[in-house]
């Protein structure tokens, strides 16, 4: 393994620059912060490693999985590149996997409008993956997917997920083109229960920003229009939550 030692070595001032987006997304390269990282498939460019832990056997045995560039990283240069305040001292740099309009041709989507919470949207990618939608149809205004906390609360999910950008303006011309029919989660007059919810052969589930949902003109030329219904006194719920529970009512409709 390579030992770097100096905040001038041009490799580490190549990661810490992976930390900005306008980096991540020119270099179409992002950062994966977590020993759990190294338990996936996917082949990373480059594993980092903090100088400050003990790489024991198990540890070794997960790094020899891969043919990646590794690098024992000063402690004091890894706390620059760290996102974490209790760090397993361990980031893996990974390619990108977005993907073009050809590819997100799925059956069934999550279409995600202006979702701001790093946090949030790792979660949605997670919950999204875990109820068997791969392909996720994102606006651009949204925080990006490779922001370290959206990776992180993906849980490794964020690898696994085919995901693309795309102007709020063309969302809905873009859905009804290829013949989705469009769910609007939205607090409507003429919103159903989502359990009531009918679907069609192909369908895209759509989600709005936190504070506003989504943008009225998408929900004006939705197909449908669907609430959670609330029994207590909370005034809503988190939208990572609501993707849950609405994911997981689509896939049982389709497993019928």
């Amino acid at each position: 393994m390579e030992l770097i030692k100096s905040k001038d070595n041009g490799t580490f001032k190549f990661i810490k620059k992976l930390k900005s987006k306008k980096y991540r997304d020119a270099e179409k390269l992002f950062l994966a912060e977590g020993v759990k990282f190294l338990d996936f498939t996917k082949e990373p460019q480059m594993i980092i490693i903090s100088e400050e832990i003990t790489i024991d056997e198990k540890l070794q045995e997960r790094l020899d999985k891969f043919s990646s560039r590794k690098i024992i990283l000063d402690g004091k240069l890894f706390d620059q590149i760290t996102s974490q305040e209790n760090s397993q001292g361990v980031i893996i740099v990974y390619e990108s996997n977005l993907i073009s309009e050809e590819e997100l041709n799925a059956n069934n989507i999550v279409v995600l409008n202006k979702v701001n919470d790093p946090g949030n949207l790792g979660t949605i990618i997670r919950v999204a993956d875990a109820a068997g939608f791969k392909d996720i149809l994102i606006t651009k205004g949204s925080v990006d997917c490779y922001n370290e906390k959206t990776v992180r609360s993906s849980m490794g999910s964020i690898l696994s997920t085919n995901i693309y950008y795309i102007e709020e303006e063309r969302v809905v011309e873009f859905l009804k083109n290829r013949n989705y029919k469009v769910i609007a989660t939205a607090l409507e007059k003429d919103s159903i229960p989502y359990t009531s919810m009918k679907l069609e052969e192909k369908n895209a589930i759509i989600f709005g920003n936190e504070g506003n949902g989504i943008e009225k003109f998408i929900i004006e030329n939705s197909d449908e229009k669907i609430i959670i219904p609330i029994y207590g006194s909370a005034e809503s719920l988190n939208v990572a939550m609501a993707s849950g529970i609405v994911l997981y009512e689509v896939r049982n409709k389709l497993n019928k």
